[in-house]
């Protein structure tokens, strides 16, 4: 088991500005990093950072998204999609500059835009589609996809375990993640939703993330039986904590942080990191 931090708690472009914060994960014990790969028209910059986090000893995972409707891979429209699979390959460019393991994130539409239906066939069929055409060249990079199903009030396509795995069926095999808070709002009973994941053979990547999206172990999603849960499935891959401010301001309106959810980062990254080894090793 690995234990990650998505960056997104305080960026949405890792620059410079940021490499404190990367010492200071380092120190506190994380193995690796999630870094958004939401800029993609430069590799270069990626394999920049790469050597800064070699140096550290930091390894790293990514989170990407779809950016708007004009890239969407499920748009009934043919150019768009089309650029969705433009830009899903910058995305593995990006992500292979920088040494990346996983591929995370909803990158099967965009976050927020809703049709006011449930997914349809089509949009299944045309986002399936999309994916095949990039998922050979994401393997071919050693990259894992990590596909992230979202509630229900910031996408329609996928919102359960159930639907993702029937997901990976259409599109004959992918990666999925699961995160807890998703799990938290959508799943009857988000244990069994794990469990039926996993013997899917689908589960890739692990989000921690609380109910109200702050600092992990002070709110009600069941994480400590989580990482109980998974540790007795064999589960040996990345538990990557996800929580969100309002720094990055497009993504707090896109996720609906109005307000704070904790003290400070460090509250959320040393107590989250502290919660995850201690659940992990407290589990039978």
């Amino acid at each position: 088991m690995k234990i990650g931090m998505n960056l997104l708690l305080w960026t949405g472009h890792v620059t410079e500005a940021h490499y404190g914060v990367l010492q200071a994960l380092k120190d506190t014990g994380f193995d690796g990093v999630e870094v958004p790969v939401f800029d993609v028209s430069d590799t270069a910059h990626y394999a920049t950072l790469a050597g800064v986090l070699d140096d550290l000893g930091l390894e790293r995972t990514v989170v990407a998204i779809i950016p708007d409707e004009a890239h969407s891979p499920i748009s009934p429209n043919a150019a768009a999609r089309q650029s969705a699979v433009d830009h899903l390959r910058r995305v593995i460019d990006c992500s292979a500059a920088l040494g990346g393991q996983v591929v995370a994130g909803p990158w099967f539409q965009p976050l927020g835009v809703f049709t006011g239906e449930k997914p349809s066939a089509a949009e299944l069929d045309r986002c399936a589609e999309v994916h095949r055409q990039i998922l050979p060249a994401m393997r071919d990079a050693g990259l894992t996809p990590g596909l992230e199903p979202l509630n229900r009030f910031e996408a329609h396509l996928l919102n359960t375990c159930e639907q993702a795995i029937a997901y990976a069926e259409r599109v004959g095999g992918i990666g999925i993640l699961y995160d807890t808070f998703h799990a938290n709002i959508e799943e009857k009973d988000p244990l069994a939703a794990l469990r039926a994941l996993h013997a899917s053979g689908h589960l890739s990547h692990v989000h921690i993330s609380e109910n109200d999206r702050g600092t992990p172990g002070r709110g009600h999603a069941p994480i400590r039986k989580t990482i109980g849960e998974l540790k007795t499935l064999g589960y040996d891959g990345w538990l990557t904590i996800e929580a969100f401010g309002r720094g990055v301001p497009d993504l707090a309106a896109a996720t609906r942080v109005w307000r704070d959810f904790f003290a400070s980062e460090e509250e959320v990254y040393t107590e989250g990191f502290d919660l995850i080894r201690s659940a992990w090793d407290l589990a039978a």
